[in-house]
């Protein structure tokens, strides 16, 4: 196969045209050209009367070798490189042990397949409930406002990203291609092909869903376990290496391999662990609100007249600007056509955080606008950050009334300094609902400050995002871990041996994918320790 990069096409094409660009690069016949497939699509919208789709394609052709001879000095034109995942190591007959896996987010999630298809029969300990009865116990919270706190956004199969827009993008470095092997594995479950060549792919709720239990359903198959509501409330170790785990129920799972891939929110787990010794330390993290526009107007700002083009889609932003206070506001988690959710996993404490569909049809778009905190900001001590979270949750669950509503205010109320008293013509979309008051005391004062001057910098980006009638949903404040625990080049805790931190609640990663790709490795690394160990 041969990789052509930037194939550029006007919206309007179609699969004739990317083969008749094909033949052009390589210059071939038409029949020399066997077939193709999809590497990459993105769209280039920077010039809006003109938005175009911008390819790589890898190509299937005769005398591949001469061609590649003869068009070696075209940079756009290369050998498809080998991007199949190669695993590091097998389970052998006569293993003794049994890796032990508590938490079933991404992180977990793919360090138990990837073990699984190893041959390691991994353990997987949920606090929370399986995926779909966890989605039940979800809406009924924000249809109903009753709340489970070991059943919620936060807490239970498929973690935080499942209630999310289900984004699949990631920054990271990634030479192995590990993001590739979670892709394939994710559509291998049921996931959309498309995300495997859509430059910024997402899944969605409904979908997520579906895709956890498929992925739970091949673990099982080849030996793997769950249990379910059951949650790691202690450590067994002997000197500085863990021998197993206890549970809240009072039974204690042996091994040597334990992985804590918990989520940002497992508040009581990294106080078990402080307690237990593990060393970690405070980390920055940010902190904001929810911001609603219509996403009409999003459309329009960013791709113009092709606002409504079923082939662009939802429009997304990102936005950032560096305040005169020294801080830097920016967006997070943008959410096209979705919709903003209540993602508390506490009693008396209110969070939000955006979540779209598949479609993205929902009349709103939104996202976090919010601010860099960091450790002298915090209480003293490593779960100083921890606390800081919760003062302010605590304090967005007394603004809202104290019965999970959240506390909203209208944009052009917040930049004017006067409290809302009904909604405009954006409607918000929390639900259990939202009660319109003044957000000034919500956050700290600097906080305030730095998204107050940014609006109008961020309305210069984007047309009419100071739209005085946009939503304010507060507050904001599981951007990332307030903590990380501490580990060496082996994925093991720096002080306890045997033990795995990983994933985005050990502070190691940063959404779906990369918190995948951090199970991935883990994975490696403990299988890689149980070989050598039972080699011993």
């Amino acid at each position: 196969m041969l990789r052509i990069n930037e194939i550029k096409l006007p919206v309007d094409h179609d699969e004739n045209d990317i083969a008749v660009e094909i033949i052009k690069r390589l210059r071939i016949k038409k029949s020399e050209l066997k077939g193709y497939t999809i590497f990459k699509r993105s769209y280039d919208a920077r010039k809006k009367d003109n938005v175009i789709f911008v390819y790589s394609v890898d190509a299937e052709v005769n005398n591949e070798d001469s061609i590649t001879t003869r068009l070696y000095k075209y940079k756009n034109v290369r050998k498809t490189p080998d991007m199949e995942y190669k695993f590091k190591a097998y389970a052998g007959d006569g293993l003794t042990e049994r890796p032990v896996i508590v938490g079933s987010g991404p992180c977990g999630l793919f360090a138990g397949l990837i073990l699984a298809r190893a041959g390691f029969k991994p353990l997987i300990i949920e606090r929370g409930k399986p995926v779909y009865e966890r989605s039940l116990d979800t809406f009924g919270f924000w249809r109903e406002g009753v709340f489970n706190s070991g059943s919620n956004v936060q807490f239970g199969e498929g973690g935080a990203g499942t209630f999310s827009d289900g984004k699949l993008n990631t920054q990271i470095r990634d030479p192995e291609n590990y993001g590739r092997k979670v892709l394939k594995e994710l559509v291998y479950a049921g996931a959309p092909d498309e995300i495997l060549y859509i430059s910024k792919p997402h899944v969605g709720t409904f979908k997520l869903v579906k895709v956890v239990e498929n992925i739970r359903k091949t673990i099982i198959s080849l030996g793997g376990e769950y249990l379910f509501e059951k949650k790691a409330d202690g450590l067994i170790t002997e000197g500085n290496e863990l021998k197993g785990i206890c549970l809240d129920s009072g039974e204690e799972i042996r091994s040597g391999h334990v992985v804590f891939a918990v989520g940002h929110s497992s508040r009581d787990t990294f106080r078990m662990l402080h307690r237990s010794g593990v060393k970690m330390e405070p980390k920055p993290f940010s902190v904001g609100f929810r911001i609603e526009h219509p996403q009409k107007l999003i459309d329009q700002s960013r791709i113009g007249e092709l606002a409504n083009d079923g082939r662009i889609g939802a429009a997304d932003y990102k936005l950032s600007y560096h305040c005169s206070n020294g801080r830097t506001v920016y967006s997070f988690c943008m959410c096209p056509g979705g919709r903003v959710v209540a993602a508390t996993s506490e009693p008396g404490c209110v969070v939000t955080n955006g979540m779209s569909q598949y479609s993205r049809s929902e009349p709103n778009a939104n996202s976090a606008i919010v601010v860099g905190v960091n450790i002298n900001d915090f209480p003293d001590g490593v779960l100083g950050g921890m606390e800081f979270q919760e003062k302010y949750e605590r304090k967005a669950f007394e603004l809202g009334g104290g019965d999970y509503r959240a506390p909203a205010q209208l944009l052009g109320d917040f930049l004017e300094g006067r409290p809302s008293t009904d909604k405009g013509s954006v409607l918000p979309s929390y639900q259990p609902g939202v009660k319109f008051t003044d957000l000034s005391s919500a956050l700290p004062d600097y906080v305030i400050s730095a998204i107050k001057e940014s609006i109008p910098a961020f309305d210069r980006q984007i047309k009419g995002f100071a739209l005085k009638d946009a939503v304010l949903t507060g507050v904001e404040t599981r951007t990332s871990s307030p903590i990380r625990i501490l580990r060496g080049d082996d994925f093991q805790s720096v002080n306890i041996k045997g033990l795995y931190p990983g994933g985005e609640g050990a502070g190691y990663a940063g959404g779906i994918v990369s918190a995948a790709i951090d199970g991935i490795k883990i994975a490696e690394a403990v299988s890689l320790d149980i070989i050598r160990r039972n080699a011993v």
